[in-house]
């Protein structure tokens, strides 16, 4: 790939195997141990929170540890893991919940969003999202993030016959649909409202949020493994768990770097790249993380799941959840790796202006 060799070219590379990879985690990375010649798929969606897995794989962390993955993206990572078809994957938590009481073989192994930041687009010819009643909107209004979210937000009623609702097959589609007037609104994580508001086609009028005002934290989606994998291959499971911390860990401390490879795995404008990794990074808070705590995020989505019918059947948390493998791999605790490595250079409420001129004059 282009972008790979671009970064090797800076010394990229060489910067994660000298810092990225030790930090100040627990214990130095290795590559030795199991089968490093075998082939490992991770499956990820076109979406601007699973962007560890293209990082980890242009910016070098998976071949720094030893790893041979290739990174398949937009594919149905929980029907891929179920049919042994994938090894890992960053799924959406609602969807992997309701995988898992149909025998699929997967569990959380670490976080990877906190929940929230998917967004309602509207075109620019609208300025009030009440003028969206009885519009052509791209989204699924049984999805639960209108009652939680969209509806509540904007003021729009959570009714389907209020609007004419248009399947999509992809967020893409929905936003070229909009582009050309053939939609008012779609429903899609990033980039797509960067896209929007960057080609001045459409703005972002509600987002989801990964904390409620009385603190109740949720979770979006999450790195997960096949549990076949991990009980055939323990020492790769690990060193796969360390790539994912290190990738988020590259994101927070090279953001150009990592929007470069943004914009190339995802096929958008470098600047939309900048524009979504700061919102994951500063604009939105510390969204990106691996820490999954006590389990409280993922608890409450649970909840939350039985409490809208967004569930057929809720399985248990310790069906859901494994931080085994996290804990013994090796990971930096997030919250000291922010504080240390973060804090300092882009702190919290720093404007986009700011940020971007900082994260480009960081050259390693």
């Amino acid at each position: 790939m282009k972008l790979a060799k671009k970064l090797m070219t800076l010394g990229l590379v060489g910067v994660i195997g000298m810092t990225a990879l030790t930090g100040c985690g627990k214990k130095e990375a290795s590559t030795e141990g199991g089968d490093t010649s075998k082939k490992i798929t991770v499956g990820y969606y076109n979406c601007d929170h699973m962007t560890a897995a293209p990082v980890a794989e242009a910016a070098g962390i998976y071949k720094e540890l030893g790893l041979n993955v290739k990174t398949v993206g937009n594919g149905k990572v929980p029907e891929a893991m179920a049919a042994g078809q994938m090894d890992a994957g960053y799924i959406g938590t609602r969807g992997l919940c309701g995988a898992i009481p149909k025998g699929s073989p997967i569990v959380v192994g670490a976080n990877n969003h906190k929940g929230g930041s998917e967004f309602l687009i509207m075109s620019n010819k609208y300025s009030d999202p009440k003028e969206l009643i009885g519009k052509k909107i791209a989204t699924d209004m049984s999805d639960f993030l209108w009652q939680s979210d969209y509806g509540p937000e904007t003021g729009l009623p959570v009714d389907a016959s209020k609007y004419e609702i248009i399947n999509m097959d992809s967020s893409k589609d929905a936003y070229l649909a909009m582009k050309t007037g053939k939609i008012d609104a779609f429903t899609a994580c990033d980039p797509w409202g960067s896209v929007a508001e960057f080609e001045g086609t459409g703005k972002i009028v509600a987002s989801t949020q990964y904390k409620e005002k009385d603190g109740t934290e949720y979770n979006c989606c999450s790195f997960a493994l096949n549990t076949n994998f991990v009980k055939e291959n323990p020492e790769l499971a690990e060193k796969l768990m360390l790539a994912h911390t290190k990738a988020i860990e590259y994101i927070y401390t090279h953001p150009a770097q990592a929007a470069k490879i943004f914009a190339e795995y995802y096929d958008v404008d470098e600047e939309v790249g900048m524009m979504t990794i700061y919102k994951k990074t500063v604009g939105e808070g510390r969204t990106l993380t691996w820490d999954i705590g006590d389990g409280t995020a993922y608890k409450n989505n649970l909840k939350m799941y039985k409490d809208l019918n967004a569930l057929e059947e809720i399985p248990s948390y310790e069906e859901v959840v494994d931080d085994s493998i996290l804990k013994s791999c090796g990971a930096d605790d997030f919250d000291t790796f922010i504080k240390e490595k973060v804090d300092p250079v882009f702190p919290q409420g720093m404007d986009y202006e700011t940020w971007k001129e900082k994260a480009l004059s960081i050259k390693e």
